[in-house]
């Protein structure tokens, strides 16, 4: 018998619909749940075969490719990756960033460059708003607490970065994808892996019933933002703003090199 294809996945709410039917098929697949940053570890390590991670860290090994059609992006609004500041943005001088998700650091750090005209300082921290604040005139924070936190109720504004991604550059952005080494997977596992993500589409009320836990306000909240902010698969144009984003990213020196795009056979 084939041994199960070991996966490293987030476990926030916008990745469970790629992952929702592969927790169902244990026999095809083994699931391990990280941060979007652990997954990254693990996937370099060689302890996953294949990780759904940042899509930044696809720049982290000339060996990366990733399963075609399938991610996790936004066109416009996203709702859970976001800047969270004190204060208008020209007058930002220090953001706190959530180092979770190397992607979303790296696309503050080109929209300050490209989008905003800021150069701020740029500070790690642990996602915890009240102090991140405290300590910086903006926040990053992305994934559940960035959906979910009351910004008006704390005084802050919420720049939303697929927005401001959008209004740049008039393409979807692709926050993270299925990466892994050459000859990882096959076009059979590629395929299971295309067709996981069709079924979470189909299932988006049951995955936002079950984050909620029986909260009815709070599970409509995240089937909306599964429906309408969330942007699944990978196509032409999203792989266009992912290169794009790739190579703004590295021509500011925060990977090595430029590189192309390469893909498993599906």
């Amino acid at each position: 018998m084939t041994k199960p294809v070991r996966l490293g996945a987030v476990g926030y709410l916008n990745a469970r619909p790629l992952t929702w039917a592969l927790d169902r098929a244990p026999e095809h697949w083994h699931i391990r749940y990280d941060t979007p940053a652990r997954c990254s570890s693990r996937l370099n390590m060689r302890e996953v075969d294949l990780a759904l991670v940042p899509s930044f860290d696809y720049l982290s090994s000339d060996h990366y490719r990733l399963v075609p059609g399938v991610g996790i992006g936004s066109c416009g609004a996203v709702a859970s990756v976001a800047l969270f500041a004190r204060v208008p943005l020209e007058g930002v001088r220090r953001i706190a960033l959530d180092a979770s998700s190397r992607t979303s650091v790296a696309l503050v750090k080109v929209l300050c460059r490209h989008r905003f005209h800021i150069t701020p300082e740029f500070v790690s921290h642990g996602p915890d708003i009240a102090e991140m604040t405290r300590v910086a005139d903006a926040a990053l924070l992305i994934g559940d607490p960035a959906l979910e936190i009351d910004h008006e109720a704390l005084g802050l504004i919420k720049i939303d970065l697929g927005t401001e991604w959008t209004a740049m550059t008039g393409l979807p952005f692709v926050y993270a994808a299925w990466t892994g080494r050459t000859g990882a997977v096959g076009p059979s596992e590629v395929r299971l892996l295309q067709a996981a993500q069709e079924e979470g589409r189909r299932a988006l009320v049951s995955i936002a019933a079950e984050f909620a836990g029986g909260d009815a306000v709070r599970a409509g909240r995240a089937v909306a933002y599964l429906r309408d902010n969330v942007k699944y698969g990978m196509g032409a144009d999203d792989a266009r703003g992912l290169q794009l984003f790739l190579d703004y990213a590295a021509d500011l020196g925060l990977a090595p090199r430029r590189r192309s795009l390469e893909f498993f056979d599906g």
